[in-house]
């Protein structure tokens, strides 16, 4: 568990540039078993009829829809809708693109398991 008394070495954004656009509320920030990788949960919410952009992660990425229906999109050709308790993963760095369907605010909590040091997430050009 994060200490208070210990002061993060990056900003919010610097760690993931997804905040930036959607509301992200991190669960937990951990290291892992695994030497080299840490394990982060975040609660992100998707406001309707926005895009979360095409991005990727340094790791894998375990999710599951809280609430609403979220597109899913994969450069890799993957194209999935995801409502409320279907669960989702994304490989190692594949670009995709989480989109909020609505009517409501969609919320999905996702698990990484990233290397250390990296951002959880990256914006892609």
């Amino acid at each position: 568990m994060n200490s208070p008394d210990v002061e993060p070495t990056a900003t919010a954004d610097d760690q993931d540039q997804l905040s930036r656009k959607l509301k992200r509320t991190e669960v937990q920030h951990e290291s892992s078993s695994i030497p080299g990788r840490d394990i982060v949960q975040v609660l992100t919410e998707i406001p309707v009829n926005v895009s979360s952009g095409w991005h990727h992660h340094p790791g894998e990425e375990v999710g599951y829809i809280v609430a609403g229906t979220v597109q899913m999109e994969r450069r890799d050709g993957e194209t999935r809708i995801l409502n409320a308790g279907d669960g989702f993963l994304i490989p190692p760095g594949v670009p995709h693109n989480a989109t909020d369907l609505g009517p409501d605010t969609g919320r999905m909590l996702s698990t990484y398991i990233v290397e250390t040091g990296k951002p959880v997430s990256t914006l892609d050009s």
